[in-house]
């Protein structure tokens, strides 16, 4: 039988590690740094981007908020991962995929909660005939930002590549719900709803 003693200390230890988690958790959240004044100004650029971008009263007018939209996108990440980013983002241009697919992984391990980082990087799987990776790193950049219209059209175009056109049609919905003027938006929309008519019947 053990003996009063031994019973008490083990108790004693028991609730000490049962307490460890709640005594480190102010510790883990003053580990988490504040959004910055300038992150918090580019964050409430963004949404209010994003929400008018819905109501662009022209496609001009909608290229620019895209645009800017995009540049947000990068910009949030480290200036670091920034750096890579748009390194990277030129040499997927120039087919040079390995090196960029490189770039991406480092970006993400500088900023992992930079949607568009992991948005480029599934563009790099996917040039680099990685399907099921780059399905991955999209469904991360969406969990990241649902509002994120690029990593919705990326979707679909692989939906589309593995013969999925109902999954590619909703996708595209998705994103043109986001970005209504996307160019050439509607057209696509048209032909994956007659491949997915087709697919049906």
């Amino acid at each position: 039988m053990p003996r009063p003693r031994a019973m008490a200390e083990h108790g004693a230890m028991r609730a000490a590690l049962i307490a460890l988690p709640l005594l480190l958790l102010p510790a883990v959240a003053d580990a988490q740094p504040a959004p910055t004044r300038q992150q918090q100004s580019r964050q409430a650029e963004l949404d209010s981007l994003l929400e008018a971008l819905k109501t662009a009263p022209d496609d001009a007018t909608a290229l620019v908020m895209e645009s800017r939209i995009r540049t947000l996108w990068i910009e949030s990440a480290s200036p670091a991962a920034v750096l890579l980013l748009r390194r990277g983002a030129r040499n997927l241009a120039a087919h040079t995929n390995d090196e960029a697919l490189e770039d991406f992984d480092a970006a993400i391990i500088l900023s992992p909660d930079s949607a568009e980082a992991w948005h480029q990087r599934a563009q790099a799987y996917a040039a680099l005939g990685d399907a099921p990776a780059a399905a991955r790193d999209l469904q991360e950049a969406l969990r990241l930002e649902p509002r994120h219209f690029g990593a919705l059209i990326t979707l679909s175009i692989l939906q589309e590549q593995r013969g999925d056109a109902a999954g590619a049609l909703r996708s595209m919905q998705a994103a043109l719900a986001l970005n209504p003027r996307l160019r050439g938006g509607a057209e696509r929309v048209r032909e994956l709803r007659r491949k997915a008519e087709g697919d049906a019947t």
